[in-house]
């Protein structure tokens, strides 16, 4: 068996060179001659699968290491019979506690508490679920939009957008990217979603670029509509829009997902799924690749911090999210191209491990401050 693999898959070689001949392949260079003969093919979003890169080939089975698929073409592979599966909530809690560490990074710079004020969330999926749990934690309220789990579970909680944007302080992103069918999500947030915004809200988007019409966004942005902004992901990348960049407080090149956790769930995911459709047992254990955390243990002093400060201070020793904003604002060197810069950080992207690999010792009882901690994810002794 022959297996072309892109090169961005985390640990990609090591798991399926245990089901064949492993060719790992930079992701955007994968073409039709590399797979013409290969039986599977695994990707992660910035390989584009369709008729033009499979046609004639005898790929069976495609694989992308990620929770969404809107790079795959699924309704030619459907109509070719080649199988394909992607990894449905492998970096949910990745996402989710990006939105955290952005909340808390703004409360921090302006001066603002978070307690007590509402947060709509759009989209109430894997990650979408998990940033409602964890913005219940830090003491918000949770308003939710979800049409089609509206629809199918006839539930109340899920209110409609015309309900949810005008009373929300925060409103955050987290739908599929889809073009077809009652829920199409492409330019969801345009001008009139951002005119029914409560004025002076935060918006948040880190799901995909596409959703956003970057125009009107610019437009709400600079009228003071929206008071602050953070942005992970873009309508052109990698050429993101440096025209809205200067508005936001936060920018990020398409990482909010990029936990090495994260993106270890997915390789595991997608070979599992891979043993199960070729008929072979799974001889590769994700969880033996783990490195040890950076940051393992961390003792902590809360004494005249408020609990949302001692949550920032403790957030950005694990992920400084700052850090990932800088690093796409600055510039490697002169004549650094954007779009160059914003490929190379996510390919480059440091191991970033999620919250509950660090377990805090608070020096004091603390209760609130424990109980904040525990909900969005962290360990305490």
């Amino acid at each position: 068996m022959k297996i072309i693999c892109a090169q961005s898959v985390l640990f990609g070689r090591e798991a399926f060179s245990t089901l064949g001949e492993t060719v790992v392949l930079p992701d955007r260079r994968i073409g039709a001659e590399d797979v013409r003969d290969a039986d599977a093919l695994i990707v992660r979003s910035k390989t584009r699968v369709d008729g033009a890169l499979l046609e004639g080939s005898r790929v069976q089975f495609v694989g992308t290491a990620t929770a969404g698929f809107d790079h795959l073409d699924t309704a030619w592979l459907d109509d070719h019979g080649v199988a394909w599966a992607a990894a449905p909530g492998c970096n949910a809690n990745s996402v989710a506690e990006y939105v955290v560490a952005a909340l808390l990074c703004l409360a921090h710079r302006h001066g603002v508490t978070l307690e007590g004020m509402s947060i709509g969330v759009v989209g109430v999926g894997q990650v979408g679920s998990r940033v409602v749990r964890k913005a219940e934690a830090l003491g918000l309220r949770a308003l939710q939009n979800d049409p089609p789990r509206r629809l199918a579970e006839n539930n109340p909680i899920f209110i409609e957008l015309d309900e949810l944007l005008p009373v929300c302080d925060i409103v955050t992103l987290h739908v599929p990217l889809t073009d077809r069918g009652p829920f199409a999500t492409r330019r969801l947030a345009d001008a009139r979603f951002f005119a029914r915004m409560k004025p002076g809200a935060i918006f948040i988007n880190a799901s995909r670029g596409e959703v956003v019409d970057e125009a009107d966004l610019w437009l709400a942005r600079q009228a003071g509509q929206i008071r602050h902004l953070v942005l992970d992901v873009w309508d052109n990348e990698p050429h993101w829009n440096l025209r809205l960049a200067e508005l936001a407080d936060l920018i990020t090149p398409h990482i909010a997902g990029y936990s090495f956790d994260g993106k270890l769930a997915g390789t595991d995911m997608i070979y599992r799924t891979a043993c199960g459709f070729f008929e072979v047992t799974p001889q590769w254990d994700a969880p033996s690749h783990c490195p040890p955390p950076p940051v393992p243990y961390l003792e902590y002093d809360p004494a005249h911090r408020e609990v949302e400060e001692a949550l920032w201070e403790i957030v950005r020793q694990v992920y400084d999210i700052e850090a990932d904003d800088r690093a796409l604002r600055t510039p490697a060197h002169a004549g650094d191209d954007p779009a160059e810069r914003f490929e190379r950080l996510r390919k480059t992207y440091p191991d970033r491990r999620e919250f509950f690999n660090t377990t805090v010792h608070l020096h004091g009882a603390y209760p609130l401050l424990r109980r904040r901690l525990e909900g969005i994810g962290f360990r305490c002794a």
